[in-house]
């Protein structure tokens, strides 16, 4: 077997890794003579208490780590990526893709296109499965990993080669076989289309997932979403106001005989369709758990329940504070009901919610994480009056960095408002400790996962803050 280095990104101080002098930079070569083509080989090497751990230092000396460990211990060390052996791409040309439609010139991380049955289990990316092959559904069974996230898009063959422009697309209802016959969970996506993939074909996506239970977990249904950069001419159309509350209403008829038969929801709409067809998101029961909650499904509603469990930080404005909010288009009107409670609370506190059209992207994209730094800017130095302080959707920037999509920094943006204190915020919680709390609110994020990725669904992630 090829053998792949594991370099080494971070060692947590005091753990095992600490203990045995690892150090960033790093590459872990074997485990007691087994190579390593992912951290899910590592997680099986590393079960054995005692350990033959070779590595090659920075310098290019390798050397072996002989040490025993108890059976749970576990390394305490961070990679550069989770698979050693590299990222499997997606080879399809799906129709829909949105990393096909990321602007010209932004940086090349932006642009990969991972299908890799792998991530879907370490951190719930969709895959398609179409490069997959006998020796992948093995070692899913020998492994057990489940649960797995599955674009499926359609259970009709011709439509969803069509929407991936691949054959091998069409054999979606033997492969779910074959992870079923593996042992394997998973939950699943539909990407929809107008015209292309919803109507009757929603209909028979849905009547064929809804028996694959109880190994199907959950079905998620979001809406396509097209950039100003597509040049593809295959016809992709959005959906609107009717549109949206015709899959509502649809989709509604399954969640309700569901309901009846098991207590449960299992298939789910994203926000965006209730934000479409003018209607409020559904309440927190509703989303059993939120199982999609990555994949842009009740995301709002999740906010709403952190800003409700969250106490009031307290503070009295003996000097009136003015808070600039950026969002997206699209939770606009929620992030400022909230800001209103809190206005209402506390006197002298002055609250200025700030939609933010995507000009890098298109204004049919109106997600709050795919906001880049110049449109940003550019629309807080349109605004007059008063501004202590500016808060930022923390999605926009990069996980574990404070880099915007466009590669503006946050540094460059408090250098454009150095008037005003900046600070990003994700969750209910932050939102509402900031402005009850402006003050004394900083939201450390050192420490946070720099393991980023990009997918053919990547845009519905980041909903709201």
């Amino acid at each position: 077997m090829k053998q792949y280095p594991a370099k080494i990104l971070r060692v947590h101080p005091g753990g095992l890794g600490d203990e045995l002098g690892l150090v960033a930079g790093d590459k872990i070569l074997s485990v007691n003579g087994q190579n390593l083509r992912d951290i899910i080989d590592l997680s099986f090497a590393m079960a054995d208490e005692e350990i033959d751990l070779l590595v090659e230092h920075a310098d290019g000396e390798q050397e072996m780590i002989s040490f025993d460990k108890d059976e749970d211990e576990e390394l305490a060390v961070e990679f550069e990526s989770a698979v050693f052996d590299g990222i499997r791409n997606c080879a399809n040309h799906c129709c829909f893709c949105f990393v096909d439609m990321i602007a010209p010139d932004m940086r090349s991380s932006l642009s990969i296109k991972d299908d890799d049955y792998r991530l879907s289990f370490l951190y719930g990316n969709f895959v398609t499965m179409t490069n997959m092959g006998p020796a992948d559904f093995r070692r899913i069974e020998q492994f057990h990993l489940s649960p797995l996230y599955v674009s499926v898009q359609c259970m009709d063959p011709d439509i969803r080669a069509r929407m991936l422009r691949c054959e091998g697309a069409r054999n979606i209802a033997s492969q779910l076989d074959r992870l079923e016959t593996a042992g394997a969970d998973y939950h699943t996506q539909v990407v929809l289309c107008a015209g292309l993939n919803d109507g009757p074909a929603l209909e028979r996506t849905i009547r064929e997932i809804v028996a694959r239970r109880p190994h199907a977990l959950s079905l998620a249904i979001v809406p396509v979403g097209v950039t100003k950069w597509r040049d593809d001419p295959f016809p992709l159309h959005q959906f609107g106001h009717d549109g949206a509350a015709a899959v509502i209403d649809m989709v509604e008829k399954w969640q309700k005989q569901i309901q009846t038969e098991e207590g449960r929801t299992f298939i789910y709409l994203s926000d965006e369709f209730y934000f479409l067809a003018g209607r409020p998101v559904p309440p927190t029961e509703f989303y059993d758990g939120f199982p999609q909650l990555d994949n842009g499904i009740g995301l709002t509603r999740n906010f709403i329940n952190e800003w409700e469990r969250t106490e009031d930080a307290g503070e009295r404005y003996a000097e009136p504070v003015y808070l600039d909010v950026v969002t997206g288009t699209s939770v606009a009107p929620m992030v400022q009901e909230l800001a209103a409670q809190a206005e209402q609370a506390h006197p002298g506190l002055h609250v200025r919610v700030v939609p933010v059209e995507n000009d890098w992207f298109g204004h049919t994209v109106n997600v709050s994480g795919l906001l880049t730094g110049h449109d940003i800017r550019a629309k807080l130095e349109s605004l007059k009056g008063p501004r202590t302080g500016i808060i930022l959707p923390e999605p926009s920037l990069r996980a574990g960095e404070d880099v915007f999509l466009d590669d503006m920094t946050l540094e460059e943006m408090r250098a454009a408002f150095p008037d005003a204190r900046i600070e990003p915020v994700q969750t209910g919680e932050d939102y509402r400790r900031a402005l009850t709390g402006w003050s004394s609110y900083h939201k450390d994020r050192t420490g946070e996962s720099t393991y980023t990725w990009q997918s053919n669904a990547g845009y519905t992630k980041n909903l709201t803050y």
